[in-house]
């Protein structure tokens, strides 16, 4: 007989010290009145000074988990959520603190990172780049199709039958891969976003059209991606789990309904996995991009691309680190730099300062971002900048560098995992004057600043908030050869 699992503790008059990890919050408890030591106890949607009744909901040997029952004393931090899918969807787990606390929260994060966990000597930070508008400010929204919604833990015990739909149209919710959140509205895209997802909802249930079974990989309606820029263009990508005559009806109301779509198309995916990377795209209206623009300079980004998701703090991302790298100012020809992009993407960064340059080498693994960063260099009149396509421990090598001439400066903007040690030893053999390390994980930065650390120091370090109510934030650090 199987050994009857102890209850976990309701813990009462709990105060929330600080932050945590993956935007959760932290305190200390004792679980039993004998224990003579605290266990550090994590709870997620709360905020630091809480004072809360928390139930536990998960034990181990170091730390416990928890969640708010009792609100007994709101922090003056703490602000009303606008969003009613807060709590439920994981997407904005700050949404619930006033952005200014946000903000200073981020920038401990850096400093945190860097001089207390990497143990790197840095400067004073530089504030943190806010953004103007905290809301409806990501170009770029992916939302799934399930045929099992979301149901609280109170819907299902109450016995009630449901008399809503079993389909879903959202988010994944955390820890349940077949379960997505119905989603009426989301304040991260403009609104033109939720119209399009909510027809699409509407339009799929009146025709009973089959949304995905995820566990069992059936059904016609998978995925929808929604895609807009500054300049108002919007692009709709469909992708469909299997072919049917159903899918030029749907995509023709959807276009006849919205002539603000500039960009229309679909995929039909028969894959085990969500990813489009290895898939057609067929676009049936208007053309296969959009444009984004950015002081002067056009983007084209097509259903592939990859572009910072908000656009309006990526300039200014993008300003900090051509402001560290010197190339915020016209240069005389003979003092004009060569500079090395490397992880370089659609050379977003690379044609951003290539004005100031006298040559920019953009390096890159994915062969179709390659593609669009020269052709954002054509479409843009600029003719100092090369672009490759591989491994960056392959291609960065001393023969690649002898013939494309020794880097002035570095930009260096790597994945959250961060650089591969062989990529460290190229730029430490290489020795740029100048690296600036844009970061959108500041932990495997001041990871990577340590392996640097032999030949290079830290001359300034500014945070750039690209994702508020979330606990992300980019940084980006200028170092100099000692």
């Amino acid at each position: 007989m199987a050994r009857k699992k102890k209850p976990l503790p309701l813990l009462e008059n709990v105060r929330i010290e600080s932050f945590a990890a993956e935007g959760k919050t932290v305190t200390r408890v004792f679980l039993k009145p004998t224990d003579e030591t605290p266990i550090v106890l994590f709870v997620p949607f709360a905020v630091p000074g809480d004072l809360a009744d928390v139930q536990v909901t998960r034990k181990k040997h170091s730390y416990a988990e928890g969640k708010i029952v009792r609100l007994i004393e709101a922090s003056p931090l703490r602000v009303e959520p606008r969003c009613t899918h807060f709590g439920v969807c994981g997407g904005c787990k700050w949404q619930d603190m006033a952005y200014k606390a946000q903000t200073k929260a981020k920038q401990q994060q850096v400093e945190d990172a860097l001089r207390r966990i990497g143990k790197v000597e840095i400067p004073p930070l530089m504030p943190i780049v806010g953004a103007d508008n905290c809301w409806e400010y990501r170009n770029k929204m992916e939302y799934t199709f399930s045929n099992k919604k979301w149901r609280t833990w109170e819907e299902l015990s109450s016995g009630d039958e449901f008399a809503d739909s079993s389909d879903a149209l959202g988010f994944h919710i955390g820890g349940s891969f077949d379960k997505v959140l119905q989603i009426d509205r989301c304040w991260l895209q403009a609104d033109i976003g939720n119209r399009i997802r909510n027809f699409i909802y509407d339009y799929a249930r009146s025709k009973q059209l089959a949304f995905y079974d995820i566990r069992n990989n059936v059904g016609l309606l998978r995925n929808l991606m929604i895609r807009n820029t500054s300049t108002g263009e919007v692009m709709l990508i469909v992708v469909f789990g299997e072919d049917s005559p159903e899918i030029p009806l749907l995509l023709e109301a959807v276009g006849k309904e919205f002539p603000e779509i500039t960009s229309l198309g679909y995929i039909i995916n028969l894959k085990l996995n969500d990813s489009i990377a290895d898939q057609e795209v067929i676009i049936v209206r208007d053309n296969d991009y959009i444009t984004e623009e950015m002081e002067g300079l056009r983007f084209r980004i097509n259903p592939k691309s990859f572009y910072q998701t908000n656009s309006a703090q990526a300039y200014r991302l993008y300003s900090v680190a051509r402001e560290f790298a010197g190339l915020d100012k016209p240069l005389p020809a003979e003092l004009k730099p060569v500079v090395y992009d490397l992880y370089t993407g659609a050379g977003t960064i690379a044609n951003f300062v290539a004005r100031n340059a006298r040559k920019v080498v953009g390096v890159e693994y994915v062969e179709e971002a390659i593609v669009d960063a020269r052709l954002n260099s054509a479409l843009n009149g600029i003719d100092n900048t090369v672009f490759y396509a591989g491994d960056m421990k392959d291609v960065l090598t001393p023969d690649f560098i002898a013939a494309n001439g020794l880097p002035d400066i570095m930009i260096i903007d790597p994945p959250r995992a961060g650089m591969h040690p062989d990529v460290v030893n190229v730029i430490l053999e290489a020795a740029p004057k100048v690296l600036v390390y844009v970061s959108c994980n500041p932990a495997t930065q001041a990871r990577d600043l340590q392996l640097l650390s032999p030949k290079y120091r830290v001359t300034a370090v500014r945070p750039v908030d690209m994702f508020p109510h979330t606990q992300h934030v980019e940084n980006v650090v200028r170092l100099e050869l000692i």
